[in-house]
């Protein structure tokens, strides 16, 4: 186990650094890894056991919401949060519903099962978005919108497909009872993870003394915590984890930098563990019997239902038509739809195999196509501005008061940017330096009349309400490489 755990691992991190110029998503080459080690194509790892597999993926999951929460910004949020709710209660509900009705009576598939499709392939995916737009921007109010609904949609699918699952296997319960029980699972789980976030920020800065070692396990405990006492009330752990961390990710904490890496670090590990997960379960050979409903699944949820819903919810808003357009591509489903549909075969819902099979064909199609086409329609609908140059690292400058600075290392892209700029003509922030310049592996003191070119490091002495101004004002003075080849044409 431990030779084709690092064998796994090792052909992920090779296949990453050959797809690289591609921006192929770490999330596709994980589960394009599973799919290879896993039984039908070189048979390395056997895995059909649906419930260790949900219960592995679960776990993981609750660290992906958690951090996604975390780097929700009270700002953004703030600043789209009805469009953004909206799309992600509304919308998710509308996109299931549309699916299921859709499913029925074009495939004449039963109601149950077409309403539990629907629901379990209603969200969309923040991981595999971002990762593929890393080397753009859209402009901050629709970047808001996509980043917000993204992070915050997934409670809302795992709620409804919880609630089917009950009602397939089980009597019908009461209209009264269902509305009661999404209710509190979703109020429950807000109100449990701000509480949790609350008390963690308190007891953040009782524990500061402590070396820093300790708050990762902290941290840990705190994200296990958030989901473990929501599901002991019966409310949504997995909303509850997204809120905790919303709430630390927005308090003032001691080593939030570096809390900031490990939970960065963590929310790799954990989409790598559930993508090559949920690709050792699938059997391609079985895609044969199901590839016409899958393809048809895309199409509908692509081409249909989630543009339906975005347009309706989206209708007395001040965004235009290529907006919503791109709201409507940029649905990627990713790893919960593959995750919720292993709920059914652990609850033992009828034809469950069948149904994995068909959400997972259909994720691999959302994935392929609207993952590879995403950036170029956001190019075509002239909605993309210049990436800004991010901090690749933060080193926090440690004190047990709080501490307004921070050494934040910017890349300056050479596979992006083209250009330069000399030092003395950066408009800096009062009580900003740039410490050092890493060229080439060469590391350069930098004076006035030192230029930065592409392909630089800068690690530079900030605060941190200015890290945002720094990097606007580096990106004044280089172009995208695109853009520069077209005005040279």
């Amino acid at each position: 186990m431990y030779l084709i755990s690092a064998l796994v691992l090792l052909a992920i991190i090779m296949a990453a650094k050959i797809s690289n110029k591609w921006s192929v998503p770490l999330v596709v080459i994980s589960l394009l890894a599973g799919i290879l080690f896993g039984s039908d194509i070189l048979g390395v790892v056997y895995l059909d056991n649906f419930i260790l597999s949900r219960q592995m993926a679960d776990f993981a999951l609750v660290f992906v919401l958690f951090i996604g929460g975390f780097e929700t910004k009270k700002e953004r949020l703030q600043s789209v949060f009805v469009p953004s709710m909206i799309l992600a209660t509304v919308g998710v509900a509308l996109t299931a519903a549309l699916t299921g009705i859709s499913l029925h009576y074009l495939l004449k598939l039963d109601w149950l099962t077409s309403i539990l499709i629907g629901c379990v392939i209603s969200s969309t995916d923040a991981s595999t978005v971002f990762s593929i737009l890393r080397s753009r921007s859209l402009n901050p109010k629709l970047a808001s919108v996509v980043e917000i609904e993204s992070a915050t949609n997934d409670p809302m699918a795992i709620v409804l497909t919880s609630i089917a699952i009950q009602i397939t296997i089980s009597q019908m319960q009461h209209p009264a009872n269902l509305a009661l029980t999404l209710l509190w699972q979703i109020t429950g789980g807000i109100l449990i993870g701000l509480l949790i976030g609350k008390i963690a920020v308190f007891l953040f800065n009782y524990l500061k003394t402590l070396d820093k070692g300790y708050f990762y396990l902290y941290m840990i405990s705190i994200i296990l915590l958030s989901y473990g006492v929501a599901d002991f009330f019966l409310a949504s752990g997995i909303i509850s984890a997204f809120f905790a961390g919303y709430f630390i990710g927005n308090s003032n904490i001691p080593y939030k930098p570096t809390i900031s890496t490990l939970l960065e670090a963590l929310s790799t590990i954990s989409n790598v563990i559930i993508f090559v997960l949920l690709g050792l379960l699938v059997f391609p050979n079985e895609f044969y019997n199901v590839y016409k409903t899958g393809i048809i699944l895309f199409l509908i949820i692509t081409f249909f239902a989630r543009p339906v819903a975005v347009f309706s919810c989206l209708f007395f808003t001040k965004y235009n038509v290529k907006e919503k357009i791109f709201l409507s591509w940029s649905g990627l489903r990713g790893a919960v739809p593959i995750v919720l549909a292993t709920y059914l075969a652990a609850a033992n819902v009828p034809g469950s195999r069948g149904i994995f099979n068909i959400v997972f064909f259909a994720v691999l199609l959302s994935m392929i196509i609207q993952g590879t086409t995403l950036v170029k329609l956001a190019d075509f609908l002239k909605l993309s501005v210049k990436a800004k140059p991010k901090p690749r690292q933060v080193m926090e400058l440690i004190t047990l008061q709080n501490s307004e600075l921070e050494l934040i290392e910017i890349t300056i892209d050479e596979n992006t940017y083209t250009g330069s700029a000399l030092v003395s003509s950066l408009l800096l922030p009062p009580g900003s330096t740039i410490t050092m310049l890493n060229r080439n592996e060469n590391i350069i003191a930098p004076r006035g009349n030192t230029k930065i070119i592409a392909g630089d490091i800068l690690y530079v002495l900030v605060k941190t309400s200015d890290i945002e101004a720094i990097t606007n004002e580096l990106l004044t003075h280089f172009e995208l490489i695109e853009k520069a080849h077209h005005q040279a044409k």
